[in-house]
Order: structure tokens, then sequence, then C-alpha cells
């Protein structure tokens, strides 16, 4: 049995099989400490008569339906992955499930402030962990556009690759629902969800090509007094002109968020549009030119993957 591995050859196979065009993902994060809802549609392509699968590491799978036909979730589903038998030329994928939180900085990550008690999530994705969030062809050669729509309590920030747009406040005024547009075509490793009720401060810079491109600090409400934003926009804006000018091409998302997350088990992490950062790089204290430099060195690398590392991607 595969358990959780995907091979190469694996990988070469199914891309050989599958084209990818879109996903419509619906997360609910308002079910608990332990589990949150993933709905996907999955649009794509494929040889007609095929057989692939789609992967997914779930808890629970209520639903799977391909191109209007119900399939067992009991019967496809097993060892990460969804058996999909019988393909058309065009198809449409629904699945509907509940995933686990992690507390391991994979997928999506779950942390309690011991401060305040409040309840912050970040995803990390690179590479084989978005299928810990939905149903997706995980390899970064099957690239798509990706449209999140997201339930959380109405008091939280909720942030993804696509600029965050205002939420629709349900009737208990208590949760409610953010639709993001959607992204451009990147491989699902880059695909961004953080949520929680961080501190925020705003800013932008004007592109090269002319565009106004919004820029947000965040971090969670306990630390917040020690986030140097300002120097942070600085070291940014600087960047983007030097990268623009290197690179020839402006820069190519909407909006770019950074985001100071707890328990981030790397550096940071160059989702498109949405970067995230270890909290080390939050100064509560004085600390050595070394270590200042090493986060600007931090910021700008970031910076430079939002074209090689994004807009380019493997394959």
């Amino acid at each position: 049995m595969p358990g959780e591995n995907l091979t190469r050859i694996e990988a070469q196979e199914r891309r050989d099989v599958v084209d990818t065009h879109s996903y419509e993902v619906a997360l609910d994060l308002t079910k608990g400490a332990e589990v949150f809802g993933s709905r996907s549609v999955v649009r794509f392509s494929a040889s007609p008569d095929s057989f692939t699968f789609i992967d997914l590491i779930a808890r629970d799978v209520r639903e799977i339906s391909l191109n209007g036909e119900q399939l067992d979730p009991r019967e496809v589903f097993a060892d990460s992955r969804i058996a999909l038998a019988g393909l058309q030329e065009e198809n449409v994928l629904v699945v509907d499930a509940d995933c686990l939180y992690t507390n391991t900085g994979e997928g999506l990550h779950r942390f309690v402030d011991p401060v305040d008690g409040e309840v912050y999530l970040y995803s990390q994705f690179e590479v084989p962990d978005s299928r810990r969030v939905f149903a997706v062809f995980e390899q970064p050669d099957l690239k798509a556009t990706f449209q999140f729509t997201v339930t959380a309590p109405a008091e939280w920030k909720v942030v993804s690759n696509s600029p965050t747009p205002e939420p629709i406040v349900h009737d208990d005024g208590v949760s409610a629902t953010w639709g993001f547009e959607p992204t451009p075509r990147i491989s699902s490793y880059i695909t961004a969800l953080v949520a929680g009720p961080y501190e925020a401060t705003f800013s932008e810079l004007t592109s090269a090509s002319g565009r106004v491109i919004p820029l947000g600090v965040y971090g969670r409400k306990s630390l917040w007094q020690h986030l140097d934003a300002d120097y942070i926009f600085d070291k940014t804006r600087e960047g983007f002109a030097y990268f623009e000018s290197k690179f020839g091409v402006p820069y190519p998302f909407a909006k770019y968020d950074q985001l100071f997350v707890p328990e981030f088990n790397a550096g940071a992490m160059e989702n498109a549009g949405a970067v995230t950062f270890t909290e080390t790089y939050v100064f509560r204290s004085k600390v050595t030119d070394a270590v200042k430099e090493r986060r600007v060195v931090t910021i700008l690398h970031e910076l430079a993957h939002m074209w090689f590392g994004d807009l380019v991607t493997m394959k």
C-alpha cells in the first residue's frame, strides 16, 4: 500500500493523464478544536476512460462525486488517495470531508496562545501538505486556479493568496464567510490560508507596471507591540524595486502580505502574496546586527520567490 508517499513515476504517469483547470475550496473553521470542514470542487481534463487518483489526508470523507455520479468513500478512499476511474475528457470532482488541524507545522496548524487563550491558524503546504486541507492533485506541474471560501469567527482576520474581501457576517453575528477571488494558475504548495485574531497594519507601493500593490504585516496580539512593521515595509519596498529591475518582470500577484506566525517549523515560506515567517523574527529584545541582517536576507529571499519559485516553478 502506498501510505502517504507519491513516487516520481506515479507523478509522471498522472501528469500524462491529467491536466488541472480549477479548484473551488470551501473551508469551515467553526467546527471546534480538532477538525475543520473541507469541500473541494475540482475541474480537470483527462484521457478518456483512464484511471488515476487525487490526494487527500482526512479524518472523515462524507461525499465523493465524479461527473455527477456518487462514489462510496469506503470503496475509493484509502492511503491518502481517492481512486478515480472511467474519466471523461472534462471532469468535475466534488469531495466533502473533515480534515484534522495539526500542531506540527504541516497542513493547517492550530495554535492556542498561552498568554491570552486566542486561537491562531496558518497553513504550511510545501511540498506535499495541501492535501491535508483539501482534495488536490498534489504535484507542482499540475497547476490550476484556486478559489477559497472560508467560514470563521466573525472577529477574525482571514488571509489567503488573493486580497481579503469584505466578509459576509451570518445572522448569528458570531461567524462570517470570506469569498476570495481565484488565484492565477499556480502550484498547490504555494496556496495559503492564515486565520485568527491577528493584528495587522497596511501600506502600499507602486509597481514597475504602475499598479498599486497593497502591503500588509500581521502578527498575533500578544507580540504585536514588538513588531517593527515600518522597517519591514521599507525593506520590502527596496526589494520590490530591486527584483522588478533585475528580473525585468513586474510583481505578478495582486498584493503582498507578510505574516509572522507561531510555532513555524522553518524560517519562512513563499506562499504567493501571503508569506509566512517564524516569530523568531519578531524581536522582543535587543538583537545583534547579524540577526537583524538575517531577517532582512529572509525577507528579500521570500520576496525573490514571488518570481523565481512562484511565477516560475518546476515545469
